[in-house]
């Protein structure tokens, strides 16, 4: 069925203002408020810059012998003033809202100090699931972080360095965070060639809405040890468990 019937018969229009031939439109988008702070990516409690540890969490993990796996998380928008578009999105496979929802990652991290990455990565689904669904929301939002949030110098998309190899349970499925930890335990590895290519580089990594974080860290543990130098994440909003 061509695009003339299917617009015909499903027709586009902006979810907020009705404006037509696009899902949410530019205009709804900055309409759409941003983080006015960032919070430590561990604990939700203490503002920091950029989205950074809290000086509490950082003794926290220097006393278990651990090292940060990620160095900072900013995140967007709250929650529930995207809902429902990251529902559409990824539940209902409206891909083209995967363009306006990455604007707002950009804008956000316009906003903070973090230097540019040498590489952006979208956080990997597992190919089951990829098979499955038929695409990562997250490859989509990076594309479009990567168009925003330089214009006119994109930044380079790498999903050829990092792959979920366990197949986990849905995050949304589980309700601890100490399960949440445990279904991702080493669920990422790297390709073969990824550690010539990540040594000393910048990531950032791309994903939708987190949780407690547990896949973010997860897999920027995964990046570090093969020898990324810095890994921040970057995120639509937060939802509670």
């Amino acid at each position: 069925m061509n695009t003339f019937f299917l617009d015909a018969l499903f027709p586009i229009a902006c979810l907020v203002c009705q404006k037509k031939d696009v899902w949410l439109c530019d205009e709804c988008v900055n309409k759409i408020p941003l983080l006015s702070f960032q919070l430590c990516p561990y604990c939700e409690k203490e503002i920091t810059q950029n989205g950074k540890f809290c000086e509490k969490c950082k003794k926290h993990q220097f006393e278990k012998n651990s090292s940060l796996s990620l160095d900072a998380l900013i995140c967007a928008t709250e929650y529930q003033n995207i809902a429902k578009f990251a529902h559409l999105f990824k539940y209902n496979f409206v891909f083209d809202l995967g363009l306006p929802l990455g604007k707002i990652i950009a804008k956000i991290l316009q906003k903070n100090d973090l230097s540019l990455p040498d590489f952006i990565i979208p956080i990997p689904i597992h190919r089951h699931k990829l098979k499955w669904r038929g695409f990562n929301q997250a490859e989509i939002l990076a594309n479009s972080v990567s168009q925003n949030l330089t214009p006119g110098l994109p930044l380079a998309v790498r999903t050829d360095l990092v792959f979920r190899h366990k197949k986990t349970k849905a995050q949304m499925k589980i309700k601890t965070y100490q399960e949440r930890l445990s279904n991702l335990e080493d669920a990422f590895s790297v390709f073969p060639q990824a550690e010539k290519i990540l040594n000393g580089k910048k990531i950032l990594l791309i994903d939708d809405i987190a949780t407690t974080g547990a896949t973010l860290f997860e897999c920027a543990k995964t990046l570090k040890i093969a020898g990324a130098k810095e890994v921040a994440g970057a995120i639509i909003a937060r939802q509670k468990i």
